[in-house]
């Protein structure tokens, strides 16, 4: 059961998204993202009870129950690891992208170069703490708009310019970033952060932007759902974001979050044939989060985006109490 701390902790954070979501429901999303920006003491609280959230609890919990692998750091580097460092598998899809693009155009023909990697450059948005430091493989940029350590740059990512320099990045807060400079950028538990579906779209176009080609963007998402009850939602992710040119090349369910991978694609035309291929009558170019769509007692259906099902009865009501107290983005959040 969750500690007295660690209820207290997740409420404000849930409370803080809640504040988010009604705000930019009464207002404009933008305005209600840069008031929210204005408010320092509330800030601070947020990056300190996720910092707490993260290092007291959810790290720890792994260790001590030996579940690394429901460790959402252990996931994101094995992940990098694996794409980076196992030239197999960086082929394999090169190989796919080939197959796709000589479908399109029979007289397709493109000489890959090798992607050479000696740390992997990772930006991690929305950072707090900074925990892909100790990873001695990896050259991390950590930014976040309360940062909860030295280690980590304040930035806005929603906001910050992009440039064309490939110079390492070194103040202390982040003027502009890089365009085409990282291999990795990771979110998360960052996009239901963030308001708005707009403002999630323009997150995921500005990862789009600061990835080389062949570069990855790591989501994490909180879903303490059994494995599939939001399929069809995060197919409409891979759908919203292979428009813009991201192919997903994995996707796996830990135990409270849903992880997945895009890669940016060398030819976006890769990406979009999956879109127009795969493309049902419910997918739109948004990104939505559950707690878009909530009503008291009701939920969305994972499986038809826009359609509310059934009331969950007493009985499951206390049993996702039980499992996931203390969670401050799992799907409890959804009820509030």
């Amino acid at each position: 059961m969750a500690s007295e701390e660690q209820l207290a902790l997740s409420g404000l954070i849930k409370s803080v998204h809640r504040q988010l979501r009604d705000s930019a429901k009464d207002s404009d999303p933008d305005q209600a993202w840069r008031n929210h920006l204005q408010n320092q003491h509330l800030l601070s609280q947020y990056a300190d009870a996720m910092h707490k959230l993260a290092t007291n609890y959810w790290d720890k919990t792994m260790e001590v129950s030996a579940k690394k692998d429901n460790s959402r750091i252990e996931w994101v580097v094995g992940s990098c690891r694996d794409y980076f460092f196992r030239s197999c598998l960086l082929n394999m899809f090169r190989e796919k992208d080939d197959k796709v693009m000589t479908a399109i155009d029979e007289q397709f023909s493109y000489e890959h170069k090798p992607y050479q990697v000696e740390k992997v450059k990772l930006l991690d948005v929305g950072s707090c703490y900074n925990p892909f430091s100790v990873f001695g493989d990896f050259e991390v940029t950590a930014i976040d708009i309360a940062p909860a350590q030295e280690s980590v740059r304040y930035c806005d990512f929603l906001e910050v310019p992009l440039n064309d320099a490939s110079s390492t990045i070194s103040s202390d807060s982040i003027e502009s970033l890089p365009k085409s400079f990282f291999d990795a950028v990771v979110f998360s538990l960052l996009l239901e952060y963030l308001p708005s579906s707009d403002q999630r779209l323009k997150c995921c176009k500005k990862a789009y932007d600061v990835l080389k080609p062949e570069g990855v963007l790591l989501i994490i998402t909180p879903d303490s759902r059994h494995q599939g009850a939001n399929a069809k939602l995060m197919k409409n992710w891979r759908y919203t974001l292979g428009l813009m040119g991201f192919s997903r090349i994995k996707i796996e369910k830990l135990e409270h979050v849903t992880c997945m991978v895009f890669r940016k694609s060398l030819f976006p035309e890769v990406s979009e044939r999956w879109c127009k291929i795969h493309k049902e009558g419910y997918m739109e170019p948004v990104l939505s989060i559950p707690q878009d769509f909530n009503n008291p007692g009701m939920e969305v259906d994972g499986g038809n985006l826009g359609t509310l099902r059934e009331e969950r009865t007493e009985q499951d009501m206390s049993e996702i109490k039980q499992m996931f107290d203390g969670l401050p983005l799992g799907d409890d959040d959804m009820d509030e």
